[in-house]
């Protein structure tokens, strides 16, 4: 396609898409969308080449959905993700797009979830399957997971796949797909292996690349909260009181129904509100804006449909209550600060499962996002105080005060008291259901990434009750070893290991048994959810390797690395008593956080 289609409804998709996507506020296509859509329609194996933000995912994810057979209750679809963070956020977008497609089921799989939850939902049926690779093949390998009715195959960020050591395993379930079925195949750059598997599994393919639309917002202070402790609204209230130099607001949302829940909540609580979304009229729209110009109004609750266009010189600020699906959508909803030669400020609150957008987003607008501290229950009386001191000292220079003032002093010769306490019940009084000293405790800050970081039981990430995969594969089925070694990362030098209390740990795989320190790595933060930064030295032997993990593991992580497995072998963890094995050490201080910057993955 030579230019960017207007909207949506040019792209072939069905009229119950195109519902949806005007529901959750999509207008226009971006390019990876504008120009993957029709090729993927017409039922082309495709090679896209974007990055992460671009609407990647719902350039895959309409068209596949286009396909699916909804009575047919077996997977239909199969996506493969590096990490179980994207499975999951994929998933979810599917769902999203799937509103008004009743009895559609997407299913996410992925190391570090119950087996038992997984197996009862595959028994139920799913249409579309979003897995990391290993987890997936250990359901092929079990038989739990039939991909006899596959239409779609899509690989998500293949290069990430490829430098996690993942491409062996995507290769093996590639191999046992139907030899009649679309791929798709997403990458942020094209390495020669990657190449390769495009080149042996797709047929034919349409290669699509988008060049990363990149921004710098100089005039704009952007910060993000980490959604943690209280409620978003209560956190949005208290920015909103303490924010310096604020003068009004546009707060972004993602659906029409949320905008009308924000504008009542933030009315009852004293600020001049008003929703902002595709339902209006253009001369309701025109009346908001005007109002939002002439100080009528001070806050707007808008979709990023709704808010297209928008030029009000004194908006200073810009929040992004829900963040948003695509780094195009942010850079668009901040840009309507920090106009007209004025500084702007960008508030972004990011759920923890969100980190990995926020991440995104700094790369495209090539600036850091500081993390903000919510203001405490000090600074917000402080801040009220501050404002009523102001407001009785502007009142006390105006003329015509003395009617008033005769009336303080009948009331303190009356109830003989002091126009001290006079004054006091009247700032009470005035106070008028906005109370100068708040109540209540402040919420604990985010917990630094630990142990705990992974989904409580219980939750739509419940931890992995796993069962150790078998080496003994059967029949043609070659074991993990047979398949060869994975590529090597790129060498970096160490640095120093993580700060706080360390405990070194003894594990029974080593040398011998063809471990490396990423297989170490990887076991210990996807089965007991360490973050691999806080994973320390790590030094390999020949028949055992010693680690270095946080103290104060919790047992249940430690007993879950206990029955781990490495390369087929139990691990055996246990603190260190000091035994060294023959053939001396080949001691590497691990660095996590450039090696793997995802905090858990799925070998």
């Amino acid at each position: 396609m030579s230019s960017t289609p207007d909207s949506f409804a040019d792209l072939g998709l069905s009229e119950t898409l195109l519902k949806t996507l005007t529901e959750i506020g999509y207008e226009t296509p971006s390019p990876i969308q504008a120009q993957c859509i029709p090729v993927l329609l017409e039922g082309h194996d495709m090679i896209g080449m974007a990055q992460t933000g671009t609407g990647k995912t719902a350039a895959f994810a309409l068209p596949l959905m286009e396909q699916i057979d909804v009575k047919l209750m077996k997977p239909q679809a199969l996506i493969l993700t590096p990490t179980r963070e994207l499975a999951i956020q994929v998933a979810e977008a599917l769902q999203t797009y799937a509103k008004n497609l009743p009895g559609f089921h997407v299913l996410p799989i992925y190391g570090g979830q119950s087996y038992t939850i997984q197996l009862k939902q595959l028994s139920r049926g799913a249409h579309v399957i979003v897995g990391t690779p290993g987890r997936v093949m250990d359901h092929l390998e079990r038989k739990t997971l039939n991909l006899d009715n596959l239409k779609t195959m899509v690989l998500d960020e293949a290069d990430e796949m490829l430098r996690m050591g993942f491409i062996d395993d995507v290769e093996w379930i590639l191999e046992r797909t139907p030899p009649k079925h679309q791929t798709a195949l997403f990458s942020a750059t094209m390495p020669e292996q990657i190449r390769r598997v495009a080149q042996k599994y797709l047929v034919e393919p349409r290669e699509i690349k988008i060049k990363s639309a990149t921004a710098t917002v100089a005039a704009v202070r952007q910060v993000y909260w980490q959604v943690s402790g209280m409620h978003k609204l209560d956190a949005l209230t208290r920015i909103l009181e303490v924010e310096e130099e604020f003068d009004a607001a546009i707060i972004f949302v993602r659906t029409k129904t949320a905008t009308v829940e924000l504008a009542d909540k933030l009315s009852a609580r004293g600020y001049a509100a008003a929703a902002l979304n595709g339902d209006l009229n253009q001369q309701m729209r025109e009346r908001v804006i005007e109002q939002l110009k002439s100080g009528a109004l001070d806050i707007v609750i808008a979709t990023d449909v709704a808010a297209r266009g928008i030029d009000v010189p004194r908006v200073s600020h810009v929040v992004n209550y829900d963040i948003p699906y695509d780094t195009e959508a942010y850079v668009h909803r901040i840009g309507r600060t920090g106009r007209a030669g004025r500084t702007g400020n960008a508030i972004l609150f990011v759920a923890p499962r969100e980190i990995r957008m926020l991440r995104t987003i700094e790369r495209a607008t090539r600036s850091p996002i500081a993390p903000l501290t919510l203001p405490s229950r000090a600074d917000v009386t402080n801040k009220r105080v501050s404002d009523f001191k102001q407001k009785v000292v502007e009142v006390l220079n105006a003329e015509g005060l003395d009617f008033f003032a005769n009336i303080i002093s009948q009331i303190a010769e009356e109830q003989n008291v002091g126009a001290e306490e006079i004054a006091a019940a009247l700032a009470m009084m005035a106070q008028e259901g906005k109370p100068l000293q708040i109540a209540g405790e402040d919420p604990r800050p985010a917990p630094a990434p630990s142990f705990d970081s992974r989904p409580r039981p219980g939750s739509f990430g419940e931890r992995d009750e796993r069962k150790p995969r078998s080496n003994d594969r059967g029949g043609d089925k070659p074991s993990f070893e047979s398949r060869g070694e994975r590529p090597r990362r790129e060498e970096r030098p160490a640095r120093s290991a993580p700060s706080g209390d360390m405990v070194r740990y003894r594990i029974d795989v080593g040398r011998e048994h063809g471990v490396q320190v990423k297989d170490i790595v990887g076991a210990i933060a996807n089965e007991a959810g360490i973050e691999s930064r806080f994973i320390g030295r790590i030094a390999l032997y020949d028949e055992s390797s010693t680690v270095e993990l946080p103290a104060g593991m919790p047992g249940e992580a430690a007993n879950a690395l206990k029955r781990t497995r490495v390369r087929g072998v139990p691990i055996n963890l246990r603190p260190d008593e000091g035994r060294q094995d023959g053939g001396g050490s080949t001691e590497r201080k691990f660095d996590g956080e450039r090696s793997f910057k995802k905090k858990s993955f799925d070998r």
